[in-house]
């Protein structure tokens, strides 16, 4: 199991979206303690480092520390605005 660290600016990404839209990240979030690395899982190319998971229209922007067994969300961002 790893510990899910949520970045402050990842917090105020989910403070603009709908309720709705929120439980859903959140429980794509959540699945990502137990397996950082989905099947639906990619490398971010123009973040190095980074990877990415799809929830509906929005991406979860993540980076994974295995020594550490931690799983930090960097931002949540719509699919078009993700990767500027």
């Amino acid at each position: 199991m790893y510990r899910v660290d949520i970045r402050p600016q990842a917090e105020k990404d989910m403070q603009r979206l709908p309720p709705r839209i929120v439980r859903q990240l959140q429980e794509k979030i959540d699945l990502l303690a137990e397996n950082p690395r989905p099947h639906d899982s990619k490398r971010v190319v123009t973040l190095p480092g980074l990877l990415r998971v799809a929830s509906g229209e929005y991406r979860i922007i993540y980076e994974v520390d295995d020594p550490t067994r931690t799983v930090t969300v960097k931002r949540i961002r719509h699919r078009r605005e993700a990767y500027r």
